[in-house]
């Protein structure tokens, strides 16, 4: 039985060539729109559309509050939808407001 040195190992990984992203560009644009009915969303408040969210239930809310200025938002400036790490695996509207929103910085 031979031991695999720490070296060969590391050899042997530059060999195989680089990892590829855990998630493609391809798929996270493949992603699914996230319903507002969905638990996680309903729990956050989430809306597709700031203007929407409840004034009562969230008084700290701002119509110019929405996901495309929020600092979790990863989509493009301009796309309609982006991805929010927030809901995994799911894309946000970028004139959506949930009660996870936080400033963009700069």
């Amino acid at each position: 039985m031979s031991r695999t040195t720490r070296r060969v190992f590391l050899l042997s990984l530059a060999a195989a060539g680089p990892v590829p992203a855990a998630t493609p560009p391809a798929a996270a644009s493949a992603a699914a729109k996230l319903d507002e009915k969905d638990p996680q969303a309903a729990a956050l408040g989430y809306v597709a559309d700031t203007t929407k969210a409840g004034a009562r239930k969230f008084a700290n809310h701002r119509n110019e509050q929405k996901c495309g200025g929020c600092q979790l938002f990863q989509g493009m400036a301009g796309e309609a939808l982006g991805a929010c790490p927030i809901f995994a695996g799911r894309q946000v509207a970028a004139t959506g407001w949930c009660t996870s929103w936080i400033k963009k910085a700069g």
